[in-house]
């Protein structure tokens, strides 16, 4: 693995169709203020900005050495949700204020045994899996929700 020198995040990039390098993480090391990441190659960097962002599968930053920095959403333990009215699961599980992906014909949540057990309560089919989680953002289509904890076994996994 090569060694680069610490950059630092010059800015956001919008689209971007020129060489990369990839950066991998979950869905909350998305969710950086001040932070050193590394990228798939081993050039470490830093995120330093002055307010907390949320980054997206597909986000590009430039760092001050010019390098493209592409945030990749990386494999994850999700639970899939399916069942009768998707709608009414979805609902649920925004009640909660928790991070839904809404597919045609399942939702994706993060592994959370206490809404899994409500959702099976409620009749849906709850699979536990590895993928990307990339969910809805907040109501006017930036930000996230922010989940609040449900008791000690809310992250067991």
């Amino acid at each position: 693995m090569t060694k680069h020198p610490l950059a630092q995040v010059l800015h956001r990039v919008g689209t971007w169709s020129g060489p990369s390098e990839p950066c991998l993480l979950n869905y909350e090391d998305r969710f950086l203020r001040r932070k050193r990441l590394e990228t798939s190659a081993g050039r470490a960097f830093v995120v330093d900005l002055p307010q907390t962002i949320s980054l997206d599968d597909g986000d590009m930053l430039e760092l001050t050495d010019g390098t493209r920095v592409e945030i990749r959403a990386a494999i994850e333990d999700v639970l899939l949700v399916r069942g009768e009215n998707l709608a009414r699961l979805a609902w649920h599980i925004g009640n909660r204020h928790t991070p839904c992906q809404v597919l045609a014909d399942y939702l994706v949540i993060q592994r959370d045994q206490v809404i899994r057990q409500m959702l099976v309560h409620l009749g849906a089919q709850v699979e536990e899996a590895r993928s990307r989680f990339t969910p809805e953002g907040g109501a006017y289509g930036h930000g996230r929700t922010h989940a609040h904890e449900h008791g000690a076994t809310a992250h067991a996994h």
